[in-house]
């Protein structure tokens, strides 16, 4: 069983995240173990202080080393990967996702306010971004990161539900159907009716390529390409200038 605890100001903002959905399902399965921690609880003062001003001046205010430290040691053990979110870390990806969720213990950390003292990285093993845009805290980018790590867990759900997700393998995901097989004039491409294995594969395979090629084609700039897949591409720029 994977342990995700989470440090945060709000554990309230947690409460329909973990009661609902696979979430849920995953932790009453005993597949993951998610705990929420307010480091509030462990400031000294009377007010429970949790940020000041920033030494040298300036806007806002910043998070202080000892109630977020604190209450770090009070969860971390030797099998902990610390996580702090910060729009100065790593983008979040599908493959940083897989590495996470091979981890036994993760500690992610949200931040807010203006920022946080930076002695507090000394603490932390890796910094996450979920995006190039600013959210006030932390607590939605460590819910991406558990609901994208969780559902990778093995009992979480059927493993072959998030093989063919989008960016498993580089690719966007082909295009979906289901019923009926017409709808306002619209059908669902033949292949897909005639029970052959093979050409559905192909057929999947294709489409991948296609919508990657037209939404996201950086994806493809250091692809490493298998002959099928070239081929593909081939036909796919072919018909794209009809």
């Amino acid at each position: 069983m994977m342990k995700i605890d989470i440090l945060s100001l709000f554990p309230e903002m947690f409460e329909g995240f973990t009661h609902t959905s696979i979430i849920k399902r995953a932790i009453e399965k005993g597949v993951v173990d998610i705990k929420i921690h307010n480091f509030r609880e462990f400031a000294h003062d009377r007010h429970q202080s949790v940020d000041d001003t920033p030494y040298g001046g300036g806007q806002g205010m910043v998070l202080m080393c000892q109630p977020l430290l604190d209450c770090l040691k009070t969860v971390v053990t030797k099998e902990s990967l610390v996580i702090l979110m910060s729009p100065q870390g790593a983008t979040f990806s599908q493959k940083m996702a897989v590495d996470l969720s091979k981890e036994k213990h993760l500690v992610i950390i949200c931040g807010h306010y203006e920022g946080f003292d930076e002695r507090i990285r000394d603490y932390v093993d890796l910094e996450v971004s979920i995006g190039d845009y600013v959210l006030t805290g932390g607590e939605l980018s460590s819910m991406v990161i558990t609901d994208a790590v969780t559902r990778l867990l093995h009992g979480a759900i059927r493993d072959e539900s998030h093989e063919d997700d989008s960016f498993s393998n580089g690719l966007l995901e082909y295009p979906q159907y289901t019923h009926p097989a017409v709808y306002d004039g619209q059908e669902v491409p033949a292949v897909l009716l005639s029970g052959h294995h093979e050409n559905i594969r192909k057929w999947r395979l294709k489409e991948s390529l296609r919508r990657t090629l037209v939404r996201r084609p950086d994806l493809l700039e250091n692809r490493e390409f298998t002959s099928e897949e070239r081929a593909f591409l081939k036909e796919i720029k072919a018909e794209m200038k009809k």
